[in-house]
């Protein structure tokens, strides 16, 4: 009986397994062969063999000495998207004045259709930011609230996310409640946890998709359905969610979404957008003033002065690169490498993998919680000493590490960093 792998491993074949200097059309081509080959096969098949995921390996310029787990604060960019945005970059430099305004920015037009139908959502209510962050204080800072209105957040919330209501707080007299939601909390717990702070007053709900800390996938929909029928705002950071879990915006029924391009989607960094209900745009203010033909256009919120184009020009080029993986091998791939990381975890009493577990959730996060440890001594000794990267979160509640690999991550990565962890916990202990 053929086995998963030596299945996989008579589709995909190894023509430039391992070779990091292929070129970027030898693995467009590569992939493409396998693409068809590998159409009819399961995710599950696929995410078992390293031999694809050596080929996708091969469109990322890796540097072999550290072993990067920290994709989730941003990701590096495919080879392929790095010669779009510098192709553009390059078109356009020579005459500014003209081919960076003129045509180019036209261009940005087709990249704003093509997000639209990645997300579902009208292209009239896509706005390019730079990141989630600058989406984020644009509802934040912009929606129409007066003092004495409240804002219910959590405190899975991104920090400068929080740092910004806090500021509306401080500048404008609204009232800002912080709900804690335990770690591991059900759906319907953290439902019932977010109408429990909702009053009379209460104006906005800010919530996560995807939390960054745990990769807890939120109840968007059912939160958002709730507050429509209360006259209540749902402002949706979706920072860690675009390419990593599936995603309509029409589905969730989101009027204000921002999210960031640069972590799953692979795309240049300072790449991001907002999602915003057509009928809000006019009230709802720019972080700077737009020309007064704007007001009713998304467009006004990327009035922020004279910016490349080539970085939104090359989102095309991600989002053609992560289609063609596809999101369901994706998730199957990186589901197997958070099981290689928590399995040999199991058992130990010095460490705690927290977060929800399920194929609902987001799997390219995984938090371990380090009790009676400093975070900051552990990451530091795993990149000096081991050339591992992950991120330290030595502020939140139970304080540790967040690991996110990628596609382009492979089992020896994975093990690699296990075997330095073990290490690093025995001299810290």
């Amino acid at each position: 009986m053929t086995t998963r792998r030596a299945l996989l491993r008579m589709v995909a074949g190894t023509a430039i397994a391992g070779c990091a200097t292929a070129s970027t059309h030898d693995v467009d081509a590569e992939l493409a062969r396998l693409h068809r080959r590998l159409r009819d096969l399961p995710a599950e098949i696929v995410a078992d063999d390293e031999s694809y995921w050596a080929v996708v390996r091969a469109g990322y310029d890796v540097d072999p000495r550290v072993v990067n787990l920290n994709n989730a604060g941003v990701c590096p960019t495919p080879r392929s998207v790095l010669e779009a945005m510098k192709a553009a970059w390059d078109a356009g430099n020579p005459l500014p004045a003209h081919t960076l305004l003129r045509v180019q920015e036209k261009k940005v037009e087709d990249v704003r259709r093509a997000l639209a139908a990645f997300l579902a959502c009208d292209p009239e209510s896509l706005a390019i930011t730079r990141n989630a962050s600058e989406s984020m204080a644009t509802f934040a800072l912009g929606l129409p609230l007066a003092p004495g209105d409240e804002v219910v957040v959590t405190d899975h919330n991104y920090p400068r996310v929080l740092q910004t209501w806090a500021q509306r707080a401080r500048r404008d007299g609204i009232v800002v409640k912080t709900v804690s939601p335990a770690s591991e909390a059900s759906d319907d717990a953290l439902f019932d946890l977010v109408f429990s702070a909702v009053g009379p007053k209460t104006k906005v709900v800010e919530i996560c998709h995807v939390t960054n800390v745990l990769g807890r996938v939120w109840p968007v929909a059912r939160i958002t359905a709730e507050a429509r029928r209360r006259g209540i705002v749902v402002v949706v950071d979706g920072a860690h969610a675009v390419h990593h879990v599936p995603l309509s915006i029409e589905g969730l029924g989101a009027t204000h979404y921002a999210a960031s391009l640069h972590k799953w989607v692979g795309a240049p960094v300072g790449t991001g957008l907002m999602v915003l209900g057509k009928d809000r745009i006019r009230e709802h203010f720019a972080l700077m003033p737009p020309p007064a033909n704007l007001e009713g256009d998304i467009r006004k919120f990327e009035e922020t002065g004279t910016r490349p184009a080539a970085p939104r020009l090359a989102i095309l080029e991600a989002l053609r690169w992560q289609e063609s993986i596809g999101l369901a091998r994706k998730r199957a791939r990186l589901s197997r490498l958070r099981s290689r990381i928590t399995d040999r975890l199991r058992g130990r009493s010095d460490v705690r993998v927290l977060g929800a577990a399920g194929e609902e959730q987001a799997p390219g996060i995984t938090y371990i919680a380090l009790p009676g440890r400093d975070p900051k001594v552990v990451t530091a000794r795993l990149f000096e000493r081991h050339g591992i990267l992950v991120v330290g979160v030595p502020a939140w509640r139970e304080p540790g590490i967040r690991i996110s690999p990628n596609v382009y991550t492979t089992t020896t990565d994975i093990d690699r960093f296990s075997e330095a962890f073990e290490s690093v916990l025995k001299e810290t202990s």
